[in-house]
């Protein structure tokens, strides 16, 4: 019998027969150029099957990682043709509008605080503002916030401006997906933006422009066709952002604004976790006490009344009394990421109530409390509340923590304790 012969650069063996120094067997087992091993065991050979073919004996046609489609929300699995070493996922997901994640797995397009009042009058700037009426009506871009309603309910640039724009400060980088615009009426006239254009920054001084899809040029997205209804546009690809303008290019009489921009954190953890749309249901939200209107229980401001934007004459939490020992408590359901909170104020009779500051404290029994500090702080942290009874008031945690129980502890309030929120994580 002929012994182990060299070939090509690798040792072949009759079947079944082990090479002095080697595991080859008869290559002729295996189909389209697989190599062919000895095996010790019931089974006599297997083959390493070259790119492009698999089964036992390479007979089959391989269609790659992406032929399950591991990427969520239609999104578009593509190999990667990568020998780096570094690289550990050989395919990416080209996600779909909206959609963010390794797997397009995190919806990323929540409005991001212009309607609801996260985001700030001072965060908000233009190139100009149109002054009318002697001066006693000013369309300033802090008004240009979606459905915002009233006689002056919008923004809208001078008409000696000829490169309007306006900018919205995320004082943080965000993920931004997406804007929503919206016209007005002034004098009884529609006005609106018709097509503009998108530029995003860092660091608020240079600025670039979203580009076409062939990239040749900046991209002009199409607007409104009125004063009223909402134009959605979506972005092709997520901008990792601190600052976003809008630059009007086209508008029907005067160039006048609303808008919500749409994204979500840069860690895609910032999902309402179930309070506003009563996915966490009434018997997980209770409080220290509640008050009672003329003391009676017909009208009291319960504590599962305290979801954001809940509407009706009594519509939030308020406390029995005013003071530091009260708190309202939120039971998750079970261990949550919480990243952030957004709580909100509520009127009663007329009278503006809202909490101004307060402390959060968290439990994964509702026994033992701890109360939240931001890194290397000794104190736990006091957080910025509400200056009046319905604008959104935002605030997340520098270092996020794992609950099922959160509580909000009021430090100052306005007339009563009053309070309507929403916790953020995932």
């Amino acid at each position: 019998m002929q012994g182990p012969r060299l070939l090509a650069g690798a040792r072949v063996c009759p079947p079944r027969l082990s090479a002095d120094s080697g595991d080859f067997c008869d290559s002729n087992l295996c189909l389209n150029g697989g190599t062919c091993l000895v095996r010790q065991d019931s089974v006599p050979f297997y083959c390493l099957c070259p790119d492009g073919f698999t089964g036992l004996i390479c007979n089959e046609t391989d269609k790659g990682l992406c032929s399950s489609n591991p990427c969520q929300h239609d999104g578009i699995c593509q190999v990667i043709d990568s020998q780096r070493g570094d690289v550990f996922t050989h395919y990416i997901c080209e996600c779909p509008p909206g959609y963010v994640g390794i797997h397009c797995e995190i919806r990323c397009s929540r409005p991001l605080g212009m309607e609801g009042g996260a985001i700030t009058d001072a965060q908000i700037s233009a190139s100009s503002v149109y002054v009318a009426f002697l001066g006693i009506q000013r369309w300033g871009p802090e008004l240009a916030r979606l459905h915002l309603k009233g006689i002056v309910n919008a923004w809208t640039a001078s008409n000696y401006d000829k490169k309007p724009w306006i900018q919205v400060n995320l004082q943080r980088t965000m993920q931004v997906t997406g804007v929503v615009t919206q016209g007005a009426s002034r004098a009884g006239v529609a006005e609106f933006v018709k097509t503009f254009k998108v530029a995003y920054s860092l660091d608020g001084r240079r600025f670039q422009f979203i580009q076409d899809a062939e990239r040749s040029g900046d991209k002009v997205f199409v607007g409104n066709l009125d004063n009223n209804s909402l134009k959605v546009n979506l972005f092709n690809a997520p901008l990792e952002v601190q600052y976003v303008r809008l630059y009007p290019q086209s508008c029907h009489r005067g160039c006048t604004l609303r808008f919500e921009l749409l994204g979500c954190e840069l860690n895609g953890c910032s999902e309402p976790l179930g309070l506003k749309d009563r996915i966490i249901p009434d018997k997980q939200i209770t409080a220290s006490s509640y008050y009672k209107t003329f003391g009676l229980r017909a009208f009291g401001w319960f504590p599962h009344y305290g979801r954001l934007d809940n509407q009706g004459k009594i519509n939030a939490w308020t406390a029995q009394s005013n003071n530091a020992s009260e708190w309202l408590q939120v039971d998750l359901g079970s261990q949550k990421q919480v990243t952030g909170i957004i709580t909100q104020g509520a009127r009663d009779f007329g009278h503006i109530q809202y909490v101004a500051s307060y402390k959060v404290a968290y439990s994964n029994n509702s026994r033992d409390w701890t109360e939240y500090r931001d890194r290397g702080n000794a104190d736990s942290k006091i957080f910025r509340g509400n200056s009046d009874n319905n604008s959104h008031r935002k605030n997340l945690f520098e270092t996020s923590f794992l609950a099922r129980y959160v509580r909000i502890l009021p430090v100052a309030w306005h007339n009563r304790i009053t309070l309507r929120l929403e916790l953020l994580g995932c």
